[in-house]
Protein backbone atom coordinates (compact mmCIF):
# COMPACT_ATOMS: atom_id res chain seq x y z
CA UNK A 1 0.00 0.00 0.00
CA UNK A 2 1.47 3.22 -1.05
CA UNK A 3 1.94 6.04 1.59
CA UNK A 4 -0.35 8.42 0.09
CA UNK A 5 -3.17 5.78 0.38
CA UNK A 6 -2.38 5.12 3.99
CA UNK A 7 -2.43 8.89 4.60
CA UNK A 8 -5.75 8.80 2.68
CA UNK A 9 -6.76 5.94 4.83
CA UNK A 10 -5.91 8.14 8.45
CA UNK A 11 -7.70 11.45 7.34
CA UNK A 12 -10.93 9.07 6.18
CA UNK A 13 -10.64 7.13 9.86
CA UNK A 14 -10.28 10.40 11.45
CA UNK A 15 -12.84 12.09 10.05
CA UNK A 16 -15.46 9.52 10.92
CA UNK A 17 -14.07 9.29 14.45
CA UNK A 18 -15.04 13.34 14.59
CA UNK A 19 -18.15 12.86 12.71
CA UNK A 20 -19.18 10.28 15.15
CA UNK A 21 -18.13 12.63 17.95
CA UNK A 22 -20.11 15.45 16.45
CA UNK A 23 -23.47 13.22 15.94
CA UNK A 24 -26.35 12.27 18.20
CA UNK A 25 -26.66 9.31 19.35
CA UNK A 26 -28.63 6.02 17.70
CA UNK A 27 -31.46 6.92 20.31
CA UNK A 28 -30.93 10.15 21.11
CA UNK A 29 -32.21 11.81 24.05
CA UNK A 30 -32.06 15.38 23.39
CA UNK A 31 -32.86 16.00 19.56
CA UNK A 32 -33.50 19.64 18.35
CA UNK A 33 -37.35 20.70 18.11
CA UNK A 34 -37.77 20.19 21.95
CA UNK A 35 -41.73 21.16 23.20
CA UNK A 36 -41.22 24.65 24.95
CA UNK A 37 -43.68 26.78 26.98
CA UNK A 38 -43.54 25.60 30.67
CA UNK A 39 -42.15 29.33 31.92
CA UNK A 40 -44.52 31.71 31.63
CA UNK A 41 -43.52 35.27 32.89
CA UNK A 42 -46.65 36.92 32.27
CA UNK A 43 -49.92 36.41 33.16
CA UNK A 44 -52.57 35.85 31.24
CA UNK A 45 -54.16 39.57 32.07
CA UNK A 46 -50.80 40.59 31.68
CA UNK A 47 -50.58 39.32 28.22
CA UNK A 48 -53.42 40.83 27.62
CA UNK A 49 -52.67 44.71 29.18
CA UNK A 50 -49.42 44.72 26.68
CA UNK A 51 -51.23 43.19 24.04
CA UNK A 52 -54.24 46.08 24.02
CA UNK A 53 -51.29 48.63 24.81
CA UNK A 54 -49.43 47.97 21.53
CA UNK A 55 -53.16 47.86 19.95
CA UNK A 56 -53.34 51.39 21.15
CA UNK A 57 -49.93 52.35 20.10
CA UNK A 58 -50.87 51.34 16.68
CA UNK A 59 -54.42 52.94 16.64
CA UNK A 60 -53.77 56.04 17.68
CA UNK A 61 -50.06 56.76 17.53
CA UNK A 62 -49.19 54.70 14.57
CA UNK A 63 -45.70 54.39 12.93
CA UNK A 64 -44.01 57.31 10.62
CA UNK A 65 -41.90 57.88 8.15
CA UNK A 66 -43.78 55.48 5.35
CA UNK A 67 -42.68 54.45 2.03
CA UNK A 68 -45.08 55.76 -0.74
CA UNK A 69 -45.49 52.17 -2.24
CA UNK A 70 -46.07 50.49 1.24
CA UNK A 71 -48.61 53.73 2.41
CA UNK A 72 -50.38 53.09 -0.73
CA UNK A 73 -50.76 49.35 0.19
CA UNK A 74 -51.74 49.81 3.85
CA UNK A 75 -53.92 52.21 2.77
CA UNK A 76 -55.71 49.63 0.91
CA UNK A 77 -55.67 47.34 3.50
CA UNK A 78 -57.48 48.95 5.89
CA UNK A 79 -54.90 51.83 7.80
CA UNK A 80 -55.58 55.22 7.72
CA UNK A 81 -53.22 58.36 7.09
CA UNK A 82 -53.30 60.95 10.24
CA UNK A 83 -52.50 63.58 8.36
CA UNK A 84 -49.20 64.05 10.07
CA UNK A 85 -47.28 62.01 8.26
CA UNK A 86 -48.30 58.42 10.30
CA UNK A 87 -50.21 55.58 9.55
CA UNK A 88 -52.89 54.15 11.84
CA UNK A 89 -53.88 50.90 12.06
CA UNK A 90 -57.25 50.10 13.77
CA UNK A 91 -57.45 47.11 16.01
CA UNK A 92 -59.48 45.25 13.25
CA UNK A 93 -57.01 45.24 10.81
CA UNK A 94 -54.22 43.78 12.99
CA UNK A 95 -56.13 41.88 14.50
CA UNK A 96 -57.14 40.31 10.81
CA UNK A 97 -53.23 40.39 9.96
CA UNK A 98 -52.63 37.44 12.69
CA UNK A 99 -55.37 35.51 12.19
CA UNK A 100 -54.34 35.23 8.13
CA UNK A 101 -50.74 35.13 9.32
CA UNK A 102 -48.95 31.88 8.34
CA UNK A 103 -48.39 30.15 11.51
CA UNK A 104 -46.39 26.77 10.32
CA UNK A 105 -43.93 26.62 7.54
CA UNK A 106 -41.24 24.80 6.33
CA UNK A 107 -37.54 26.21 6.44
CA UNK A 108 -35.76 24.08 4.17
CA UNK A 109 -32.33 22.83 4.10
CA UNK A 110 -30.54 21.99 0.60
CA UNK A 111 -30.52 18.91 2.51
CA UNK A 112 -33.93 18.04 2.91
CA UNK A 113 -33.31 16.28 5.66
CA UNK A 114 -32.01 19.26 7.35
CA UNK A 115 -35.08 21.13 7.32
CA UNK A 116 -37.32 22.23 10.41
CA UNK A 117 -40.65 23.22 10.75
CA UNK A 118 -41.19 26.49 12.57
CA UNK A 119 -44.61 27.60 14.70
CA UNK A 120 -46.14 26.00 17.42
CA UNK A 121 -44.20 24.90 20.62
CA UNK A 122 -40.88 23.53 18.92
CA UNK A 123 -37.94 25.28 19.60
CA UNK A 124 -34.64 25.74 17.80
CA UNK A 125 -31.33 27.15 18.26
CA UNK A 126 -29.71 29.00 15.77
CA UNK A 127 -27.35 31.74 14.86
CA UNK A 128 -27.69 35.27 13.95
CA UNK A 129 -25.11 38.67 14.41
CA UNK A 130 -23.27 40.52 12.82
CA UNK A 131 -19.78 39.93 14.83
CA UNK A 132 -16.95 42.41 13.50
CA UNK A 133 -14.41 40.77 15.65
CA UNK A 134 -13.00 37.45 15.70
CA UNK A 135 -11.57 35.59 18.86
CA UNK A 136 -8.37 34.31 17.37
CA UNK A 137 -7.84 30.76 17.76
CA UNK A 138 -4.57 30.75 18.19
CA UNK A 139 -3.44 34.99 19.88
CA UNK A 140 -6.63 34.26 22.19
CA UNK A 141 -7.33 38.02 21.01
CA UNK A 142 -10.26 39.45 19.35
CA UNK A 143 -9.35 40.73 15.85
CA UNK A 144 -11.43 41.83 12.83
CA UNK A 145 -13.19 39.23 11.10
CA UNK A 146 -13.05 38.13 7.90
CA UNK A 147 -14.06 36.29 4.75
CA UNK A 148 -12.08 33.49 6.02
CA UNK A 149 -13.76 33.59 9.35
CA UNK A 150 -17.01 33.17 7.78
CA UNK A 151 -16.05 30.22 5.88
CA UNK A 152 -14.57 28.90 8.07
CA UNK A 153 -17.74 29.39 11.09
CA UNK A 154 -19.92 28.14 8.26
CA UNK A 155 -18.00 24.90 8.11
CA UNK A 156 -17.84 24.24 11.81
CA UNK A 157 -21.52 24.76 12.49
CA UNK A 158 -21.75 22.14 9.56
CA UNK A 159 -20.63 19.91 11.96
CA UNK A 160 -22.57 20.67 15.02
CA UNK A 161 -26.08 19.05 15.54
CA UNK A 162 -27.54 21.44 17.91
CA UNK A 163 -27.58 24.78 15.30
CA UNK A 164 -30.82 23.81 13.08
CA UNK A 165 -30.26 26.76 11.05
CA UNK A 166 -27.51 29.31 10.26
CA UNK A 167 -26.97 33.37 9.58
CA UNK A 168 -23.69 34.15 9.21
CA UNK A 169 -22.40 35.36 12.47
CA UNK A 170 -19.38 37.82 11.67
CA UNK A 171 -19.24 40.05 8.74
CA UNK A 172 -15.86 39.84 6.13
CA UNK A 173 -14.41 43.10 7.16
CA UNK A 174 -12.21 42.57 4.22
CA UNK A 175 -14.49 42.96 1.56
CA UNK A 176 -15.63 46.89 1.85
CA UNK A 177 -18.12 46.74 -1.68
CA UNK A 178 -21.51 46.32 0.29
CA UNK A 179 -22.60 44.24 -3.01
CA UNK A 180 -19.39 42.00 -2.68
CA UNK A 181 -19.70 41.63 0.90
CA UNK A 182 -23.65 40.04 0.34
CA UNK A 183 -22.68 38.09 -2.74
CA UNK A 184 -19.86 36.71 -0.91
CA UNK A 185 -21.51 36.32 2.14
CA UNK A 186 -24.48 33.99 0.61
CA UNK A 187 -21.54 32.35 -1.42
CA UNK A 188 -20.00 30.79 2.00
CA UNK A 189 -23.45 29.35 3.13
CA UNK A 190 -23.97 27.63 -0.08
CA UNK A 191 -20.54 26.43 -0.40
CA UNK A 192 -20.12 25.53 3.34
CA UNK A 193 -23.50 24.02 4.56
CA UNK A 194 -26.87 22.06 3.67
CA UNK A 195 -28.61 23.12 6.58
CA UNK A 196 -31.49 26.14 6.52
CA UNK A 197 -29.59 29.61 6.07
CA UNK A 198 -30.13 33.28 6.57
CA UNK A 199 -28.61 36.31 5.51
CA UNK A 200 -29.54 39.77 4.77
CA UNK A 201 -29.40 42.24 2.02
CA UNK A 202 -27.99 46.05 2.29
CA UNK A 203 -30.07 46.92 -0.76
CA UNK A 204 -33.26 46.02 -2.42
CA UNK A 205 -31.52 45.52 -5.89
CA UNK A 206 -29.36 42.68 -4.45
CA UNK A 207 -31.90 40.59 -4.08
CA UNK A 208 -32.24 39.28 -7.44
CA UNK A 209 -28.68 38.98 -8.32
CA UNK A 210 -28.17 36.77 -5.76
CA UNK A 211 -31.62 34.54 -6.07
CA UNK A 212 -29.60 33.97 -9.24
CA UNK A 213 -26.87 32.71 -7.54
CA UNK A 214 -29.47 30.77 -5.18
CA UNK A 215 -30.60 29.25 -8.68
CA UNK A 216 -27.75 28.07 -9.99
CA UNK A 217 -27.22 25.81 -6.56
CA UNK A 218 -30.84 25.10 -6.86
CA UNK A 219 -30.17 23.34 -10.07
CA UNK A 220 -31.71 26.22 -12.53
CA UNK A 221 -33.22 29.10 -13.21
CA UNK A 222 -36.57 29.53 -10.95
CA UNK A 223 -35.55 26.65 -8.61
CA UNK A 224 -34.73 28.40 -5.70
CA UNK A 225 -38.24 30.06 -5.55
CA UNK A 226 -39.68 26.59 -5.79
CA UNK A 227 -38.27 25.59 -2.63
CA UNK A 228 -36.42 28.43 -0.47
CA UNK A 229 -33.58 27.06 1.63
CA UNK A 230 -32.36 31.12 2.35
CA UNK A 231 -34.23 33.29 4.62
CA UNK A 232 -33.70 36.55 4.80
CA UNK A 233 -33.09 38.56 8.06
CA UNK A 234 -34.66 42.08 7.53
CA UNK A 235 -35.51 45.27 10.09
CA UNK A 236 -37.90 47.36 8.35
CA UNK A 237 -38.82 49.04 11.64
CA UNK A 238 -36.60 51.65 13.72
CA UNK A 239 -37.05 52.02 17.16
CA UNK A 240 -39.19 54.34 18.10
CA UNK A 241 -42.11 53.66 15.27
CA UNK A 242 -40.59 54.27 12.19
CA UNK A 243 -40.08 52.53 9.27
CA UNK A 244 -36.81 51.99 7.45
CA UNK A 245 -37.34 52.44 3.40
CA UNK A 246 -34.42 50.75 2.68
CA UNK A 247 -35.77 47.41 4.70
CA UNK A 248 -39.19 47.85 3.70
CA UNK A 249 -37.76 47.95 -0.06
CA UNK A 250 -35.79 44.37 0.58
CA UNK A 251 -39.37 43.46 1.47
CA UNK A 252 -41.18 44.09 -1.22
CA UNK A 253 -37.89 42.12 -3.29
CA UNK A 254 -37.64 38.96 -0.54
CA UNK A 255 -41.56 38.33 -1.22
CA UNK A 256 -41.61 38.76 -5.02
CA UNK A 257 -38.94 35.99 -5.17
CA UNK A 258 -40.29 34.04 -2.00
CA UNK A 259 -37.66 34.47 0.10
CA UNK A 260 -39.18 33.78 3.77
CA UNK A 261 -38.27 36.40 6.41
CA UNK A 262 -37.48 37.01 9.82
CA UNK A 263 -38.38 40.82 10.39
CA UNK A 264 -36.69 41.63 13.29
CA UNK A 265 -37.54 44.36 16.14
CA UNK A 266 -34.30 45.29 18.19
CA UNK A 267 -35.37 47.86 20.28
CA UNK A 268 -33.43 48.85 23.35
CA UNK A 269 -34.86 49.52 26.85
CA UNK A 270 -34.18 52.85 28.12
CA UNK A 271 -32.47 54.36 24.84
CA UNK A 272 -35.21 53.66 22.04
CA UNK A 273 -37.77 51.69 24.34
CA UNK A 274 -39.15 52.77 27.44
CA UNK A 275 -36.99 51.49 30.11
CA UNK A 276 -39.61 49.65 32.47
CA UNK A 277 -40.17 45.89 30.68
CA UNK A 278 -43.90 46.04 30.51
CA UNK A 279 -43.70 49.17 28.70
CA UNK A 280 -41.04 47.86 26.38
CA UNK A 281 -42.68 44.66 25.75
CA UNK A 282 -45.93 46.87 24.53
CA UNK A 283 -43.54 49.09 22.06
CA UNK A 284 -41.50 46.40 21.04
CA UNK A 285 -44.76 44.11 19.96
CA UNK A 286 -46.73 47.16 18.55
CA UNK A 287 -43.93 47.55 16.12
CA UNK A 288 -43.00 43.90 15.35
CA UNK A 289 -46.91 43.73 14.84
CA UNK A 290 -46.51 46.36 12.16
CA UNK A 291 -44.33 44.54 10.45
CA UNK A 292 -46.63 41.93 10.45
CA UNK A 293 -49.31 44.02 8.83
CA UNK A 294 -46.80 45.34 6.38
CA UNK A 295 -46.61 41.88 4.95
CA UNK A 296 -50.00 41.27 5.11
CA UNK A 297 -50.56 44.46 3.09
CA UNK A 298 -48.51 43.25 0.61
CA UNK A 299 -49.20 39.62 0.58
CA UNK A 300 -51.31 37.87 3.37
CA UNK A 301 -49.85 34.74 4.91
CA UNK A 302 -46.71 34.80 3.53
CA UNK A 303 -43.88 33.51 5.95
CA UNK A 304 -42.76 35.70 8.17
CA UNK A 305 -40.81 34.60 11.42
CA UNK A 306 -41.99 37.33 14.32
CA UNK A 307 -38.73 38.29 15.55
CA UNK A 308 -39.62 40.69 18.46
CA UNK A 309 -36.39 41.05 20.33
CA UNK A 310 -36.23 43.12 23.31
CA UNK A 311 -32.78 44.18 23.74
CA UNK A 312 -31.01 45.89 26.99
CA UNK A 313 -28.40 48.61 27.91
CA UNK A 314 -26.56 49.19 30.43
CA UNK A 315 -28.60 52.39 31.76
CA UNK A 316 -25.28 53.83 33.90
CA UNK A 317 -23.22 53.86 30.74
CA UNK A 318 -25.52 53.01 27.74
CA UNK A 319 -23.41 50.21 26.31
CA UNK A 320 -25.68 47.17 25.25
CA UNK A 321 -25.63 43.92 27.22
CA UNK A 322 -26.67 40.51 26.33
CA UNK A 323 -26.23 38.51 29.08
CA UNK A 324 -28.57 39.49 31.99
CA UNK A 325 -31.68 38.53 33.94
CA UNK A 326 -33.38 41.08 32.11
CA UNK A 327 -32.29 39.81 28.59
CA UNK A 328 -33.70 36.95 30.07
CA UNK A 329 -37.23 37.76 31.48
CA UNK A 330 -37.93 40.01 28.42
CA UNK A 331 -36.86 37.76 25.60
CA UNK A 332 -39.31 34.82 27.19
CA UNK A 333 -41.75 36.98 27.83
CA UNK A 334 -41.71 38.15 24.20
CA UNK A 335 -42.26 34.10 23.19
CA UNK A 336 -45.12 33.78 25.46
CA UNK A 337 -46.92 36.48 24.03
CA UNK A 338 -45.79 35.71 20.01
CA UNK A 339 -46.81 32.10 20.51
CA UNK A 340 -50.12 33.47 22.95
CA UNK A 341 -50.69 35.38 19.72
CA UNK A 342 -50.18 31.92 17.47
CA UNK A 343 -47.46 33.27 15.90
CA UNK A 344 -44.16 31.99 14.79
CA UNK A 345 -41.94 33.29 17.68
CA UNK A 346 -37.99 34.74 16.99
CA UNK A 347 -36.13 35.58 19.71
CA UNK A 348 -32.36 36.56 20.64
CA UNK A 349 -30.44 35.08 23.37
CA UNK A 350 -27.41 33.40 24.46
CA UNK A 351 -25.35 36.58 23.38
CA UNK A 352 -22.57 36.68 26.59
CA UNK A 353 -20.82 39.90 27.43
CA UNK A 354 -18.10 38.83 28.44
CA UNK A 355 -15.13 38.69 26.07
CA UNK A 356 -13.13 35.21 27.39
CA UNK A 357 -14.56 31.90 27.31
CA UNK A 358 -14.64 32.35 31.20
CA UNK A 359 -17.09 31.41 33.80
CA UNK A 360 -19.24 34.99 32.67
CA UNK A 361 -19.70 33.11 29.69
CA UNK A 362 -21.20 29.94 30.44
CA UNK A 363 -23.55 31.83 33.02
CA UNK A 364 -24.59 34.38 30.85
CA UNK A 365 -25.16 31.83 27.94
CA UNK A 366 -26.56 29.56 30.62
CA UNK A 367 -29.82 31.50 31.86
CA UNK A 368 -30.32 33.58 28.99
CA UNK A 369 -31.08 30.58 26.95
CA UNK A 370 -32.10 28.36 28.72
CA UNK A 371 -35.02 31.03 29.86
CA UNK A 372 -36.26 31.26 26.03
CA UNK A 373 -36.35 28.14 25.39
CA UNK A 374 -38.52 27.39 28.76
CA UNK A 375 -40.68 29.78 27.10
CA UNK A 376 -40.99 28.14 24.04
CA UNK A 377 -39.14 30.08 21.47
CA UNK A 378 -39.61 28.99 18.02
CA UNK A 379 -36.24 30.05 16.58
CA UNK A 380 -33.74 31.22 19.68
CA UNK A 381 -31.10 33.75 17.36
CA UNK A 382 -27.92 34.40 18.20
CA UNK A 383 -27.81 31.27 20.65
CA UNK A 384 -23.88 29.97 19.17
CA UNK A 385 -20.73 31.69 18.91
CA UNK A 386 -21.41 35.17 20.10
CA UNK A 387 -19.32 36.86 22.85
CA UNK A 388 -18.38 40.54 23.60
CA UNK A 389 -21.83 42.17 23.29
CA UNK A 390 -22.24 40.66 19.93
CA UNK A 391 -19.20 42.55 19.18
CA UNK A 392 -17.63 39.24 18.68
CA UNK A 393 -17.21 35.36 17.38
CA UNK A 394 -15.64 32.23 19.02
CA UNK A 395 -15.13 28.82 17.16
CA UNK A 396 -14.56 27.58 20.93
CA UNK A 397 -18.17 29.12 22.07
CA UNK A 398 -19.66 27.41 19.16
CA UNK A 399 -18.47 23.83 20.08
CA UNK A 400 -19.29 24.71 23.84
CA UNK A 401 -22.69 26.06 23.30
CA UNK A 402 -23.88 23.19 21.03
CA UNK A 403 -23.22 20.85 24.16
CA UNK A 404 -25.46 23.26 26.06
CA UNK A 405 -28.15 23.23 23.77
CA UNK A 406 -27.97 19.51 24.54
CA UNK A 407 -28.43 20.07 28.18
CA UNK A 408 -31.07 22.30 27.81
CA UNK A 409 -33.23 20.15 25.22
CA UNK A 410 -32.83 17.68 27.65
CA UNK A 411 -34.54 19.96 30.29
CA UNK A 412 -37.19 20.72 27.82
CA UNK A 413 -37.72 16.84 27.28
CA UNK A 414 -39.01 16.70 30.82
CA UNK A 415 -39.81 13.34 32.37
CA UNK A 416 -41.47 10.59 30.95
CA UNK A 417 -43.97 8.86 33.66
CA UNK A 418 -45.18 5.27 32.51
CA UNK A 419 -45.59 1.89 33.85
CA UNK A 420 -41.72 1.05 32.60
CA UNK A 421 -40.09 3.92 33.52
CA UNK A 422 -42.05 3.57 36.99
CA UNK A 423 -39.86 0.69 37.68
CA UNK A 424 -41.95 -1.46 40.48
CA UNK A 425 -40.35 -4.50 39.43
CA UNK A 426 -36.97 -2.89 39.12
CA UNK A 427 -36.94 -1.45 42.31
CA UNK A 428 -38.67 -4.70 43.70
CA UNK A 429 -35.48 -6.75 42.59
CA UNK A 430 -32.98 -4.27 43.37
CA UNK A 431 -33.44 -4.56 46.77
CA UNK A 432 -34.56 -8.13 47.04
CA UNK A 433 -31.57 -9.03 45.01
CA UNK A 434 -28.03 -7.15 44.20
CA UNK A 435 -28.90 -4.08 46.81
CA UNK A 436 -28.28 -1.80 43.57
CA UNK A 437 -29.62 -0.98 40.51
CA UNK A 438 -25.58 -1.14 38.85
CA UNK A 439 -25.78 -3.34 35.36
CA UNK A 440 -29.39 -4.22 35.87
CA UNK A 441 -31.72 -4.49 32.72
CA UNK A 442 -33.62 -1.06 33.21
CA UNK A 443 -30.81 0.74 34.29
CA UNK A 444 -29.19 -0.60 31.30
CA UNK A 445 -32.12 0.34 28.73
CA UNK A 446 -32.21 3.90 29.99
CA UNK A 447 -28.93 4.47 30.06
CA UNK A 448 -28.42 5.46 26.29
CA UNK A 449 -32.66 6.52 26.23
CA UNK A 450 -33.03 8.98 29.15
CA UNK A 451 -29.26 10.89 29.56
CA UNK A 452 -27.32 13.00 27.47
CA UNK A 453 -22.94 12.19 27.74
CA UNK A 454 -21.08 15.44 27.01
CA UNK A 455 -18.26 14.98 25.17
CA UNK A 456 -16.55 18.40 26.34
CA UNK A 457 -17.29 18.90 29.80
CA UNK A 458 -14.80 17.37 32.34
CA UNK A 459 -16.58 14.82 34.67
CA UNK A 460 -13.46 13.04 36.23
CA UNK A 461 -12.48 12.98 39.51
CA UNK A 462 -9.56 15.70 40.29
CA UNK A 463 -6.70 13.25 40.26
CA UNK A 464 -7.69 12.23 36.95
CA UNK A 465 -8.14 15.96 35.68
CA UNK A 466 -4.32 17.25 36.87
CA UNK A 467 -2.88 13.89 35.43
CA UNK A 468 -4.28 15.21 31.75
CA UNK A 469 -2.76 18.21 32.60
CA UNK A 470 -5.76 20.17 34.07
CA UNK A 471 -7.37 21.33 30.80
CA UNK A 472 -10.43 24.05 31.39
CA UNK A 473 -13.10 24.48 28.68
CA UNK A 474 -11.52 26.96 26.50
CA UNK A 475 -8.29 24.85 25.68
CA UNK A 476 -10.66 21.57 25.44
CA UNK A 477 -13.27 23.42 22.95
CA UNK A 478 -9.90 25.55 21.38
CA UNK A 479 -8.74 21.93 20.42
CA UNK A 480 -12.30 20.19 19.43
CA UNK A 481 -12.72 22.97 16.89
CA UNK A 482 -9.41 22.97 15.60
CA UNK A 483 -9.85 19.18 14.75
CA UNK A 484 -13.24 20.20 13.14
CA UNK A 485 -11.84 22.93 10.85
CA UNK A 486 -8.81 20.43 10.35
CA UNK A 487 -10.76 17.96 8.64
CA UNK A 488 -14.43 19.48 7.54
CA UNK A 489 -13.99 21.06 4.22
CA UNK A 490 -17.13 20.26 2.38
CA UNK A 491 -17.89 20.98 -1.28
CA UNK A 492 -21.91 21.45 -1.42
CA UNK A 493 -21.33 22.84 -4.94
CA UNK A 494 -20.82 20.92 -7.85
CA UNK A 495 -17.63 22.17 -9.75
CA UNK A 496 -19.88 23.53 -12.56
CA UNK A 497 -21.97 25.36 -10.01
CA UNK A 498 -18.80 26.91 -8.64
CA UNK A 499 -17.74 27.88 -12.34
CA UNK A 500 -20.83 29.41 -13.33
CA UNK A 501 -21.18 31.55 -9.96
CA UNK A 502 -17.64 32.42 -10.34
CA UNK A 503 -18.13 33.64 -13.88
CA UNK A 504 -21.28 36.02 -12.49
CA UNK A 505 -19.80 37.21 -9.11
CA UNK A 506 -16.75 38.71 -7.78
CA UNK A 507 -15.62 35.78 -5.30
CA UNK A 508 -13.18 36.19 -3.24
Amino acid sequence: MSGDVKKAGRRSGRQERLAARAAKPVIDPCPPGQIGGFYKPLSDAELKGIFDTALRLLSKLGIGEVPARLMNDLLTAGATDNGSERVLFPRDLVEDAIAKANKRFTLHGRDENRSIEVGGDKVYFGTGGAAVQTLDLDTHIYRPSTLADLHDFTRLQDTLANVSWYTRCCVATDVPDNFDLDTNTAYALLKNTTKPTATSFTLAEYVEPIVGMLDIAAGGEGEFSKRPFLKAHISPLISPMRYGEDAVDVVYECIRHNIPMSCITAAQAGATAPATLAGFLAQSLAETLASLVMVHAIKPGFPMVFSNWPLVIDLRTGAFIGGSGETAVLNAASAQLSNWLGLPSGVACSMSDAKAIDAQYGMEKGITSMAAALAGGNLIYESSGMTASLLGASFEAFVLDDEMHSHTYRALRGVEVNEENLGFEAICDAVLGEGHFLGGGHTLSAMERDYFYPSLADRNEPRSWAQAGAPDAWTVANQRAREILKVHRPQYLSDEQDRKIRNRFNIR
